[in-house]
């Protein structure tokens, strides 16, 4: 299980000193029906007021940041949040943490956010304490909690809100995820001898004829807040089961965890590319726009195919303006040329896809969330990382497959490219063409010009300085368009080379 509970149980000392001075007895004072000295005064919560709190501290050992995973294109912890937005039962998300990072990412999938103080952020530390914790922050209350574990990838909502309206209803203190198990169970006793654990070993009854019984998930655990004051624990008084299917039940622990999590995630339906609903696009260049073949002649020149409607769809998304780059490691001056024929922005040459990527969503002024990237091999895994929606060819390397939140039906250079721009919607009124980018020279000290969208060269610049450096040049026989050793990052440059590959 993700929590540590089992590792240490702090007593009510302990717990005291990290809350607030009254915070034990905020919530429980205002529950009447569960506390003997609750007032009669107005302050009682609302009937059924319902927070899910999520703890995801930063100080993952078995994956670093395991919080921020991502499974299907979408992290952990967003995967957590959106399940809890999902159920209509809960009135508010809190991702609580000792993470800048997290914090951020809780904030743009649209949850709150409290800081958990270090000293209950250890590895010590029990999830109890920073739920206690959280609830003595809040300015107000609520008489149900929501304990939800972001390392719980499949989280069902409709499994969180039956569990919510048992306790709601006064069936149940406390309710929590499981799935039902028929395994036999053992132990190695002092002497090393195995055991049975809840069944007679000279008794192998068959499945149907057992008892059921249950393997705790730890996705979610739903109580009474006034309980979970007083007891200092998730469970406690009436305890109820929500049975959850195989396939939600699902935990990382470790990274082979992840791993099998991802290839699960791959092999379902991926989520309906009905609308990919983004402000702007960016793609790599072979295996996207091409098939990521060549055809080389005997002196050494290439030609690659590209697909006619991918330049019918980019041009669709750049008269509505959105904003489409190429991002591609190849250094041979065709993803340029073809960048030049779509109008559209191009770095090339770039092994650190991340560094430029994110400097152009910054100059573009962009939601990283709202920016889809369409990759086909493993080195756009560190774009994926970047963007809201990472896309994935039909014929991507399979880690591209495992981490892609869209998977599109056709392969690269067959049409995957006008399959993207046609699910991205723009409005009616977008659709009269805009004037072109104004281009403005980037000069190194070398004089050699770069040229980007004037309204974006001076933020981009700095990083592309930044990030590019180290680069060495693909073709020294040729005048690079900048200095040599730095990739070419450029808008529709006019640029004269010779050997380069032809677009066919």
């Amino acid at each position: 299980m993700n929590d540590q509970s089992t590792t240490y149980e702090p007593d009510a000392t302990e717990l005291q000193s990290e809350m607030k001075p009254d915070a034990r007895t905020t919530v429980a004072a205002n529950q009447a029906a569960e506390s003997t000295t609750a007032p009669t005064s107005t302050t009682s919560p609302t009937p059924h007021r319902t927070v899910a709190i999520i703890p995801a501290r930063g100080g993952s050992k078995g994956i670093p940041l395991k919080n921020l995973q991502k499974v299907a294109g979408i992290s952990l912890l967003a995967r957590a949040i959106n399940a809890a937005q999902a159920s209509p039962s809960i009135d508010r998300v809190i991702v609580s943490t000792d993470h800048d990072g997290i914090a951020a990412e809780a904030l743009r999938a649209g949850a709150e956010v409290a800081h958990r103080p270090a000293e209950i952020a250890g590895d010590t530390a029990t999830s109890e304490s920073a739920l206690i914790h959280t609830l003595s922050t809040l300015d107000e209350d609520f008489d149900i909690t929501v304990f939800m574990q972001c390392t719980s990838p499949f989280i069902d909502s409709a499994s969180i809100e039956n569990a919510v309206r048992t306790v709601r209803a006064d069936d149940a203190d406390v309710v929590f995820s499981a799935v039902e198990d028929h395994s036999f169970l053992w132990r190695l006793d002092d002497d090393t001898q195995a055991v049975a654990v809840g069944h007679e070993a000279s008794f192998r009854p068959r499945r149907q004829d057992r008892a059921k019984h249950f393997n705790e998930t730890g996705a979610f655990y739903v109580m009474r807040t006034s309980g979970l004051i007083e007891h200092e624990h998730r469970f406690f008084g009436r305890i109820g089961i929500e049975e959850v299917p195989p396939e939600h039940a699902r935990e990382i622990d470790d990274m082979s965890d992840l791993t099998l999590v991802r290839a699960i995630a791959a092999s379902q339906t991926q989520e309906t590319a009905q609308v990919i609903d983004v402000d702007a696009l960016v793609t790599d260049f072979d295996g996207v726009h091409t098939d990521d073949g060549a055809y080389v002649d005997e002196d050494g020149n290439e030609q690659v195919r590209v697909h006619r409607g991918d330049g019918m769809g980019i041009s669709r998304l750049v008269k509505s303006g959105v904003p489409v780059m190429i991002l591609s490691k190849e250094r041979n001056p065709v993803v340029t040329r073809r960048a030049e024929k779509l109008r559209v922005d191009v770095a090339q040459g770039i092994d650190n896809k991340a560094s430029i990527l994110d400097a152009w969503i910054t100059a573009n002024d962009l939601d990283p969330a709202r920016v889809a990237y369409v990759g086909n091999d493993i080195n756009d895994l560190e774009a994926f990382d970047v963007v809201g929606w990472p896309i994935a060819v039909a014929d991507a390397h399979p880690r591209v497959l495992a981490a892609a939140r869209v998977i599109l039906d056709r392969p690269g250079g067959r049409g995957a490219v006008r399959e993207v721009c046609d699910l991205i919607p723009i409005p009616a009124e977008a659709a009269e063409p805009l004037p072109n980018p104004t281009l403005t020279s980037l000069r190194s000290p070398t004089g050699h010009p770069s040229t980007l969208a004037g309204h974006q060269s001076g933020h981009l610049a700095d990083h592309q300085s930044a990030a590019m450096s180290g680069h060495a040049s693909a073709f020294p026989d040729q005048q690079p368009s900048v200095p040599r050793h730095q990739p070419q990052f450029t808008n529709r440059a006019e640029i004269s080379r010779a050997n380069r590959k032809q677009v066919s």
